[in-house]
């Protein structure tokens, strides 16, 4: 991977090494054991050098151009990939997000593991800017969760923040949440939200609750972040007046784009949806190779 391919990664919070492993594992899927394109080897003379572009085949936001331009890099260490559109960014139909030279072969063996990374990243993002656009104006703000496709969670939720969301935890390790099985096998809230406090003194703790009293129980132990479990908006309201400003609020539970805005009212602070990296179509993205 090139030293400004490594930059741009790091610039959009993105590990290079981590990047180039999930470009290795991607490109494994396609290659085989022999690492061979042998339709591409067949076809083509090796010597052969072309261009081609990355053109948007549908409005969105795109997102991972530069991770796409790393699965380039890695297919030939003579390809070169220019980027023309910034992660984050609208595009249109017919748009021209960047354009990659080298080697012809290796172009069309990088073509559709770029694209798959691409095009999943970018549609991750446009899900998530529609969100994003409908609570602005609101003091809610839409997270991301744990449930995303195993192995690309690094770019899912970095695809996140490029359509305007916000990350919660990364795993297991960053954030300890108290959910109901938690609650059962430790004998309650209090119960598991001390344990948790005495073993990791330093980590973030969350603590998912289903009624008021719940919450209330939760914020009288210490508890600073709530997550409100599939709650209806007057619920939600109730808890609010019950603990707000005492606690971080998060709804989630069957949240859909059509009711945002109600439950942005109610005056939580996050609205959590798992559709935005569970669920979310592509965006169609395509590579047209342009002979010399």
């Amino acid at each position: 991977m090139r030293i400004q391919t490594e930059a741009e990664l790091r610039k959009v919070g993105l590990d290079p090494a981590a990047v180039a492993e999930i470009v290795r594992r991607t490109l494994a899927e396609d290659l085989g054991p022999d690492g061979l394109d042998v339709t591409s080897v067949a076809t083509i003379p090796a010597e052969q050098t072309d261009e081609a572009d990355i053109v948007a085949r549908a409005d969105g936001v795109v997102a991972g151009l530069w991770v796409a331009a790393a699965v380039f890099e890695a297919t030939s260490g003579s390809t070169v990939a220019e980027v023309r559109k910034r992660d984050g960014e609208r595009v249109a139909r017919g748009d021209v997000l960047a354009t990659v030279h080298g080697p012809t072969r290796a172009l069309l063996t990088a073509e559709r593991s770029a694209l798959n990374l691409l095009c999943r990243m970018s549609g991750v993002a446009t899900h998530t800017r529609r969100w994003a656009d409908l609570l602005e104006g609101t003091k809610a703000l839409v997270l991301d969760t744990r449930k995303t496709t195993p192995g690309l969670r690094i770019l899912e939720k970095y695809a996140v923040r490029a359509g305007g969301g916000t990350n919660k935890r990364m795993g297991l390790y960053d954030v300890a949440m108290i959910k109901d099985n938690h609650k059962l096998a430790a004998g309650g809230i209090t119960a598991a939200y001390q344990r948790v406090r005495e073993a990791f003194p330093d980590v973030p703790v969350q603590v998912e609750v289903t009624t008021v009293g719940e919450a209330v129980e939760a914020v009288t132990a210490g508890a600073t972040f709530l997550l409100l479990d599939n709650m209806r908006p007057e619920l939600l309201r109730e808890v609010v007046a019950a603990v707000g400003g005492r606690a971080e609020l998060e709804a989630t539970g069957n949240l859909a784009l059509a009711t945002a805005a109600e439950y942005a009212a109610t005056g939580v602070d996050y609205l959590s949806v798992g559709g935005l990296t569970h669920s979310s179509p592509i965006l169609d993205i395509a590579m047209d190779l342009r002979l010399h």
